[in-house]
């Protein structure tokens, strides 16, 4: 049997044959082959739509292939409605809840569907406006009665044109989101015990140096102290030879000669120096008890005027004793700057700072750290500079986040800055990092001045 179809390549003047043109001469012939060309190509563009046609079909059968496949694989119930509440759709979740086919529940009313108490909200879910997303709390009537309390989420379908043509509603049960609530409230609390945790952890740390930085502030007063009173103790034998002699009534030759023997000039003159090291270094270790007094942190949320001077000295000064090593530490203080807030808060912020510098420059020639404390109208900027290496590239947008550390395993927590930069945010102020321009980092602190 012949086929009606043209071959690829083969026009219909090919099909007709010349045969059928010879009685046709002149103009009468060229006419009807215009038509035949015209035939031709309209039967070719009829060829190519019906290939566009064929494949615009596959890709439409494809995209609602993958549309009912991720319906039916949605473990949450999916009721589609139009705009008078007649279900138009229902995914294999809805099935299994209702225990209806879903033939059976198409074209029903979703009032019917659900428990009468019910229908009430649901009706003015129906009546929501285009933009209206409304959340409900419903049971539905099964083939075994009502169902849990579900939570549904119901949506209004619209047209291309935007005009309002149906709901959608979402849901699953209420026993489910509990669950995963509990859950989600289990992992939370167990993020916040853990958080506590390495806060603590790190409080313990930064305690650590700053008893090592105590424990070196008071070591020189102590040794002079002790010194002095053992060479007191010795005096006061030497004194005690030569009072006994002249209570005793000895001859004014042998008191003398026991005088330059005991050296009792030397020992008189001695004292008042002795005294007044020992009572210098009394001084000392007392300036050191008050600075931790004053730094034992007060109950939340009380605050008070802070010497920015005093502070800045004994944090720095005790950071640099904790760390091994010799680091010169240059301060550029304005005179009687102050600010309002927690005394041993701010003292573990400069801590933490200086801490980081030394460990910066460690290794340098002649490490150095610069500190100033500048009042900027009704700001306070402390500045904390080293001339170490400086902030890698990449490194600055990181180095306030919680454990983040560019020291080795067993160094550092990487709390230390995250909590000194909540620190200043407590306060009103702001932490920031950066590069000097000629080598090495820079901490900017910026509090309110009082």
């Amino acid at each position: 049997m012949r086929s009606d179809r043209a071959a690829p390549g083969e026009s219909l003047i090919d099909r007709v044959g010349p045969h059928l043109l010879s009685p046709f001469e002149g103009d009468q012939e060229a006419a009807w082959i215009e038509v035949i060309r015209k035939m031709d190509e309209v039967y070719a563009d009829l060829l190519r739509y019906e290939t566009d046609l064929e494949e615009k079909n596959t890709a439409l059968e494809e995209a609602q292939a993958f549309i009912s496949s991720v319906i039916e694989s949605v473990s949450d119930i999916l009721i589609v409605c139009d705009r008078n509440g007649i279900v138009l759709q229902v995914n294999p979740a809805a099935v299994r809840l209702l225990g209806t086919p879903a033939d059976a529940v198409v074209e029903q009313s979703l009032g019917e569907l659900v428990d009468p108490a019910d229908r009430v909200r649901i009706e003015e879910l129906l009546r929501a406006s285009s933009s209206s997303e409304i959340a409900l709390e419903i049971r539905f009537v099964t083939a075994r009665g009502l169902s849990d309390l579900y939570a549904v989420n119901g949506a209004t379908r619209c047209d291309p044109a935007g005009a309002r043509v149906g709901t959608v509603l979402t849901g699953r049960p209420i026993g489910e989101l509990r669950r995963a609530y509990e859950a989600l409230h289990t992992a939370h609390g167990e993020l916040q015990r853990a958080q506590r945790q390495l806060v603590e952890q790190e409080k313990m740390a930064s305690l650590g140096r700053l008893v090592a930085g105590v424990a070196h502030e008071l070591n020189n007063p102590i040794s002079f102290i002790y010194g002095n009173i053992h060479t007191l103790e010795r005096y006061r034998e030497r004194m005690a030879t030569y009072l006994k002699a002249i209570h005793h009534g000895a001859d004014p030759a042998e008191i003398e000669t026991l005088r330059r023997e005991l050296k009792i000039d030397a020992l008189l003159a001695d004292y008042a120096s002795l005294i007044e090291g020992t009572l210098e270094g009394a001084m000392r270790v007392s300036d050191v008890v008050k600075n931790l007094r004053r730094l034992s942190f007060p109950r939340s949320g009380e605050t008070q005027p802070i010497d920015v001077d005093r502070i800045v000295r004994t944090a720095a000064r005790w950071a640099a004793r904790a760390k091994p090593g010799h680091v010169e530490l240059t301060f550029d203080i304005a005179p009687e700057v102050a600010i309002v807030g927690n005394e041993g808060q701010f003292h573990q912020i400069i801590v933490n700072l200086v801490d980081n510098a030394i460990d910066a420059v460690r290794g340098q020639t002649e490490p150095r750290i610069d500190i100033s404390a500048q009042r900027h109208g009704d700001e306070v900027v402390i500045a904390v500079a080293d001339n170490g290496p400086g902030l890698a590239d990449g490194l600055i947008d990181k180095i306030f986040e919680p454990f983040f550390t560019t020291k080795p395993v067993g160094e550092g927590t990487g709390l230390g800055l995250w909590i000194s930069y909540g620190i200043a945010r407590e306060h009103g102020g702001t932490l920031a990092a950066g590069n000097k321009p000629g080598g090495g980092a820079l901490f900017t602190l910026t509090l309110a001045a009082a």
